[in-house]
């Protein structure tokens, strides 16, 4: 499995919408409203034969009420 991180900034006014959009997609497997640059950020885990960039461009960055997004990939290192 592949594990990674994606913040999202969201419309003014959708924070609350996106957040649900991620949770009934069940695609995330935690979702944390966040302060600073970004308004959410999840967690998500893919298998290892999945793309990211695809997953992240087909599943995730479709979801109306997003305005950008900072994916970050994560590596086993303990």
């Amino acid at each position: 499995m592949k594990t990674f991180f994606v913040q999202f900034k969201c419309e003014l006014g959708k924070a609350y919408d996106v957040a649900s959009a991620l949770a009934d997609a069940e695609i995330a497997s935690e979702i944390y409203s966040t302060a600073g640059h970004y308004d959410l950020m999840a967690k998500f885990y893919i298998d290892d034969d999945q793309d990211v960039g695809h997953f992240v461009n087909e599943k995730v960055q479709v979801i109306p009420g997003i305005k950008d997004t900072f994916t970050t990939v994560t590596f086993r290192a303990f």
